[in-house]
């Protein structure tokens, strides 16, 4: 595994999950209370022995950049490091990433200056747990040039997904990203003979999804990325056209992986972790996802009625409130008699001093967090938010998509962006 090089690509957009990536990258996103979206590529590759990671980074960074230093410190005998590669002017480019594949090679030298024999790439923005060290192993196994992982997904994820058809050896025969048209998605289908024959069993998932993560060989590496330095995306520009001229295989996982890349998502994969039996453990023996160490305090909840939520350190829960399969975060604030299901509260950075508060009261403006007697359902709160007394956050009109101005809607959730404001016994 030491010969393993990591490259976690954590630049992008992130526009699908806008606005909670109006003031952060996607990586940097807040996850099931406490963590980022970062953490999960990050504990996945140290709990697999990869110990040398590229943070490859672009918009909105600053954030991300902060979390990793904090969270992710090598120590002065481990040879392995963690560091994070910004988009910068060099001699021999001189703009921003146009692509998957374009930041892969802006920052090519790095690679190449290390002695690594494989290249794993890996997305920032999913929810899974998975031993990288089976997945190198099948690799070096098959003999592969390109190694991605895939999991059965049934018709309509497969519409949403790259996908692939894998012949008996697990090679790939045929991609295709989001096939659309039913002879092409007929075309790529999986006979149920050939997953039983590999121990799997997913009846009505006939489509095996490409999962997002890429392991190459140091060869097939540079020569896909050096053919055409015109291509910009790693998908569809180079892996699929490859298909025909590399080994590119395929490894079979079963376990759960959820792409966490837009609002609808995001919101449903976080309150299932709130749920009786939560799909994905963040404290498994099977591989701990870890994030930032905080000195924060144990939540104080003052006689409400809690069911079926997620409460992280530092909040304050006051009485008469009733929280329903809701996610809290960090020093979140919920005033008396406050009703909330569905919902995801984002918390805040740190805590206001009484002064502060007290100047905000006088420009009309809530403190920060939920205030006495608002209802807020089906919504995303995100960080700093003050949400003022009364307040009902119900979708009132039934909209599907809009843009308010202190809040938007996706999907039919309501979200709030980092900082909103929300006065006083406003309806949304």
């Amino acid at each position: 595994m030491q010969d393993v090089l990591t490259l976690i690509l954590g630049g992008g957009r992130g526009t699908r999950l806008y606005p909670l990536t109006q003031q952060r990258s996607e990586p940097a996103v807040p996850l099931a209370g406490k963590y980022r979206l970062i953490d999960v590529p990050m504990s996945n590759s140290l709990n697999s022995g990869l110990n040398r990671i590229y943070v490859l980074t672009q918009f909105l960074s600053v954030s991300l950049h902060q979390h990793i230093a904090q969270t992710y410190k090598v120590g002065p005998f481990n040879t392995g490091f963690v560091e994070v590669l910004a988009a910068q002017q060099t001699n021999e480019a001189a703009g921003w990433f146009k692509g998957t594949a374009d930041a892969l090679r802006q920052h090519s030298r790095h690679v190449r200056e290390d002695s690594c024999t494989d290249i794993l790439v890996l997305s920032g923005d999913q929810l899974y747990r998975m031993d990288f060290a089976k997945l190198v192993h099948r690799h070096r196994e098959t003999k592969a040039d390109v190694t991605l992982a895939v999991l059965p997904v049934d018709h309509e994820h497969a519409k949403r997904l790259g996908v692939v058809r894998l012949d008996e050896s697990d090679r790939v025969q045929c991609f295709q990203e989001k096939p659309q048209s039913e002879p092409d998605l007929q075309l790529l289908q999986t006979p149920a003979e050939t997953m039983e024959s590999r121990g799997i069993r997913c009846p009505g998932k006939p489509y095996l999804a490409n999962m997002g993560m890429y392991l190459f060989t140091r060869r097939a590496y540079f020569d896909l990325l050096d053919r055409n330095p015109a291509t910009m995306d790693l998908v569809n520009e180079i892996l699929v056209p490859a298909v025909t001229t590399h080994r590119i295989h395929g490894y079979l996982f079963t376990g759960y992986w959820e792409d966490l890349g837009s609002i609808k998502s995001y919101h449903e994969a976080n309150l299932a972790l709130a749920g009786d039996s939560p799909p994905f453990d963040f404290n498994s023996s099977k591989g701990i996802i870890y994030t930032r160490m905080r000195n924060l305090p144990a939540a104080r909840i003052k006689g409400a009625d809690v069911v079926h939520c997620l409460l992280s350190d530092g909040c304050q829960v006051d009485a008469g409130c009733r929280l329903e399969r809701s996610v809290i975060g960090l020093r979140s604030q919920i005033g008396p008699n406050v009703k909330m299901r569905d919902t995801i509260l984002l918390g805040a950075d740190r805590y206001e001093s009484p002064a502060e508060q007290v100047a905000n009261r006088k420009r009309g403006e809530p403190d920060v967090g939920v205030a006495e007697g608002a209802v807020v359902q089906n919504a995303i709160i995100d960080k700093q938010c003050r949400i003022g007394r009364n307040v009902r956050i119900i979708n009132a009109r039934g909209l599907r998509e809009f843009d308010g101005e202190n809040y938007f809607i996706r999907d039919g959730i309501v979200v709030v962006p980092k900082g909103g404001v929300v006065k006083d016994g406003t309806v949304i």
